[in-house]
């Protein structure tokens, strides 16, 4: 999923990496140089006019025109001269820029394959919606999570997070790729039909190193049967995979469809942005209503209350408190479902309880040792509480459940870089694409200033001020779960010396 790398001179330039190498030595430039110098190398000979460069630095943002000339003659005294004189990048005057060095386009910087478990490991393919009503597609990603999170509780497997596996859909590509891609023997493929109170789910298990077809059947029956379903499909995969039948402990399951539909699509949109986090209390507190003893969508709805008051600068209270009762009433509902544990253990780890944060944490590992979020959630708490190596471990085991995660991972990782004084690999993570739109700027800028990068870093707490008017360093100490304040004063020491407020 990486690009071509390309190089020109003693350079080398890796777009998707977000890296400039001169004689395999990293060079230190900003986030809108490369995204300029990317454009300009991937099109040499050709003019660029401005706008199209501005699109390509600053996507979606009305600029000045002056910033363009500013990150150009930043990139040519960066670049010097090329060894037979003239200059990289030349001027069309009242047009815009071209970049007229020869270039090596390298190969395709292929993705690294990751090596297969020491268990059986499988990722599920988002079904295909085949009913024609596009309404339904929300039914079919639900049905998809759903098997991710009951294959994921059976003892013995290893199974790949949802967002690694969506990030295929409606993409036509062969599964001996995408299992490579993954790190997994196994995929499971299928599609589901919803219509006039009956649904029906054609599935099949595949063996993505042999090519073979483990198991494949047909279910064809009314809507009421749905769960029932999911049950039969995850204990034949179970099964087939294992040897024998070891089904995990029963999930709560909601009794009212409706609040399923709301709480799958909520939870696409609950950590977006306070737009759609708003949008998606909306959908919960209605499912809550719907159906008080569904689980689930008590711990997103306790979720959402949490990412108001730490996240969208909603008030403190009564969100805090009412995001603890929800998480305490979701494990009430159902005491064996692991991410109500780790909701519930994040949430106590705010309060300071972080003794019985921990054990919901350990509890929730016991129920599923592979809920990726749980463990990139609690690398943050880790760092927080100064155990940086064991953080760094969990974030890495976080990443290999899921590939493709979430930005919010890029923002742990690149958190517990910083923690662990590796200031420079916490530059090369926050600014990822994935990640750079988020909250992580104020842990970017922390990392520049540490560098002695000081106008680089006030340029990211500028750029983070405008979606965050209200922030203090002040009251993010106050808010966090440190437990070690050695580790806060070095976070504090780098917001200090970026210049946050």
């Amino acid at each position: 999923m990486q690009g071509s790398r390309f190089a020109f001179g003693p350079f080398v330039l890796d777009p998707g990496a977000g890296t400039l190498l001169r004689n395999d030595d990293p060079v230190a430039v900003g986030y809108r140089g490369l995204k300029l110098l990317a454009a300009l190398v991937g099109r040499p000979g050709e003019i660029l006019d401005k706008a199209e460069l501005m699109e390509a630095a600053w996507p979606g943002t009305a600029v000045e025109e002056g910033n363009l000339t500013v990150q150009i003659a930043q990139l040519r005294k960066l670049l010097g001269p090329p060894a037979n004189g003239g200059e990289w990048i030349s001027t069309v005057p009242r047009v815009g820029y071209r970049f007229t060095g020869a270039i090596a386009q390298l190969d395709h910087a292929k993705r690294r394959h990751l090596p297969l478990p020491d268990k059986p490991s499988i990722a599920v393919l988002p079904f295909v919606n085949l009913a024609n009503d596009p309404e339904q597609e929300a039914f079919a990603d639900g049905l998809t999570e759903d098997l991710i999170t009951d294959l994921s509780r059976a003892p013995g497997l290893f199974v790949i997070a949802r967002n690694s596996t969506f990030a295929y859909k409606g993409k036509a590509m062969d599964v001996r790729e995408i299992a490579e891609e993954l790190g997994v023997r196994y995929l499971l493929e299928g599609s589901a039909r919803r219509a006039a109170g009956r649904v029906r789910i054609n599935a099949q298990l595949v063996d993505a190193v042999s090519g073979e077809h483990l198991w494949a059947e047909r279910f064809d029956r009314g809507l009421d049967d749905i769960f029932a379903v999911q049950d039969e499909v995850t204990a034949k995969i179970v099964e087939a995979l294992l040897g024998r039948l070891r089904a995990p402990t029963p999930r709560n399951r909601p009794t009212n469809l409706e609040a399923y539909d709301l709480c799958v699509r909520a939870r696409k949109l609950i950590d977006d942005s306070p737009q759609s986090a708003r949008e998606a209390h909306l959908m919960l507190t209605r499912a809550v209503a719907l159906d008080p003893d569904y689980a689930e969508a008590y711990r997103w709805l306790a979720m959402n209350h949490w990412m108001g008051w730490v996240h969208w600068g909603e008030p403190v209270e009564p969100n805090r408190r009412i995001a603890l009762e929800l998480a305490r009433r979701a494990v009430a509902i159902d005491a064996n479902d692991a991410g109500c544990r780790w909701v519930l253990g994040n949430l106590l780890a705010y309060e300071r309880d972080f003794e019985e944060a921990d054990a919901e944490f350990a509890r929730a590992f016991e129920l599923d040792p592979n809920e990726a979020d749980a463990w990139a959630t609690l690398s943050d708490i880790t760092t927080l509480a100064g155990r940086v190596e064991e953080a760094l471990e969990q974030i890495r085991k976080a990443f290999r459940l899921n590939p493709f995660p979430a930005s919010w991972y890029y923002l742990t990782l690149g958190q517990a870089q910083y923690a662990a004084r590796d200031y420079e690999a916490a530059v090369e993570t926050l600014r990822r694409d994935e990640t750079y739109r988020t909250s992580s700027r104020r842990f970017l800028a922390a990392s520049l200033a540490q560098l002695g990068r000081l106008d680089e870093a006030r340029a990211e707490v500028e750029l983070f001020l405008v979606g965050n008017p209200h922030f203090t360093t002040r009251h993010w100490v106050w808010t966090e779960p440190f437990r070690d304040t050695a580790m806060m004063e070095h976070f504090v020491d780098g917001f200090r010396k970026a210049g946050l407020p």
